[in-house]
């Protein structure tokens, strides 16, 4: 263990992906770091950038296809109940960047706080929320963003308030590895008027999103002024599937891992509704989950 020296209690070589992602797909990561602490976090930052090894950060893995064959680098995970945390001050909200995101939304609901009613129902943490900008036809997170905390890839800390952050479709350019927090401006409203909004959104998306099968949330982002799952539907493969993977039948954005299902399985479907796609209308559909 030459690259995590006496990181060894935190560290470990070949974990499963497959068992940290919504998908349950996908081989081991050569690397896997459980940080404790920022401290933690920070010399598995600088001995990553110093030796050239690539990183990723894992949330809760609920926008991620892992390939197979694994990931040749080093993943790390927010482990620490603290980077979980979520404070109220007034109409703020002070959530760590592991804080799953559901949890965020309802205990702000509970305060009387609005703003997060439009990400009810998306799975996930915090950080990944924001640094994609989660959302849908209810709204974005973005809106609700007064500053971020983040941690570059030699471990500086540091804050980048609204001014300096920018978001669009699906996307941020928040380009620092890691998220620590997110601070988020609320406004007061009635509980009762609250929870009404939010289970309009959560029902919403029960009753037209496949949330009790093994998907990584919409495959592909919308095209201008289009719907992907309009154009996928069209093409007739709502429904149609290869070797274990099948495109859900209830929402045609999400693919479905079955039984006998593998990450291969998966990418085979993906080129087989892009080519379908593009070969009648002539739209080059962009992925929204990550490939890694």
């Amino acid at each position: 263990m030459i690259l995590f020296d006496g990181l060894d209690e935190i560290c470990q070589r070949d974990v499963l992906l497959s068992e940290h992602t919504s998908f349950g797909l996908g081989g081991p990561a050569k690397w896997f770091c459980r940080a404790q602490s920022d401290e933690q976090l920070r010399s598995v930052l600088r001995r990553c950038d110093e030796a050239g090894v690539f990183l990723r950060v894992l949330g809760g893995g609920s926008n991620v296809l892992v390939g197979d064959g694994g990931f040749d680098g080093v993943v790390v995970k927010l482990a620490a109940a603290r980077y979980g945390e979520i404070r109220f001050d007034g109409v703020d909200v002070w959530a760590g960047a592991a804080a799953p995101l559901s949890r965020l939304v309802r205990q702000s609901i509970r305060q009387g706080l609005a703003g997060l009613e439009c990400v009810a129902g998306v799975p996930g943490t915090v950080a990944g929320a924001v640094k994609n900008n989660a959302g849908g036809r209810f709204g974005q997170i973005s809106a609700a963003v007064k500053s971020v905390r983040v941690m570059d890839h030699r471990g500086r800390i540091f804050d980048r308030g609204a001014g300096e952050l920018e978001f669009g479709y699906r996307c941020s350019n928040i380009t620092e590895p890691v998220v620590l927090a997110v601070r988020f401006e609320l406004s007061r409203d009635e509980p009762d008027q609250l929870l009404r909004r939010f289970r309009e959104v959560w029902l919403y998306k029960k009753n037209t999103q496949p949330t009790q099968q093994r998907s990584a949330g919409c495959v592909f982002k919308n095209p201008p002024g289009g719907s992907a799952a309009g154009l996928i539907e069209q093409v007739g493969l709502k429904g149609w599937g290869v070797d274990g993977a099948k495109v859900s039948e209830r929402h045609a954005n999400f693919i479905i891992a079955g039984a006998g299902a593998r990450a291969e399985s998966v990418l085979k479907l993906i080129g087989i509704v892009r080519q379908r796609v593009y070969e009648r209308f002539g739209v080059r559909l962009e992925l929204e989950v990550e490939l890694w």
